[in-house]
């Protein structure tokens, strides 16, 4: 059974950084698409960021791009996602999402969604 479980997130000051993580398991990293997307509230779910599990290939969103960074250890089966100069528009609910395969495009795997999702975990930044 695939489990995606984040953690990390909290309140930080506009300008700040958090590191959010997720641990999974039933899966190996090698075989699949991660990512990390969020919801804000009111809004639509917007993709952030994925890595994918067979190459390394990383793709961001534009509004993210150049702040966040997204990477993986494999041994602990662990995502992180780094946010640095963190704005009041990024809070909202993230969450972490796995897909087998890895066929398809970062932009592809941001607009359609994942296939296995976790709770999430909320980032509230304060102006």
């Amino acid at each position: 059974e695939v489990q995606l479980v984040e953690s990390g997130g909290g309140l930080v000051q506009a300008g700040g950084s958090l590191r959010l993580s997720c641990a999974a398991s039933g899966f190996t990293f090698d075989d699949y698409a991660i990512g990390w997307f969020r919801q804000a509230p009111g809004k639509e779910r917007e993709g952030v960021s994925c890595i994918n599990g067979k190459d390394g290939s990383t793709y961001y969103s534009d509004s993210v791009k150049g702040r966040f960074t997204i990477s993986s250890d494999n041994a602990k089966n662990t995502v992180y996602l780094q946010m640095n100069s963190l704005k009041p528009e990024d809070t909202a609910v993230y969450y972490c999402a796995a897909d087998p395969g890895t066929y398809y495009s970062g932009s592809y795997y941001l607009h359609y969604g994942m296939e296995y999702w976790g709770k999430g975990t909320l980032v509230t930044v304060s102006s």
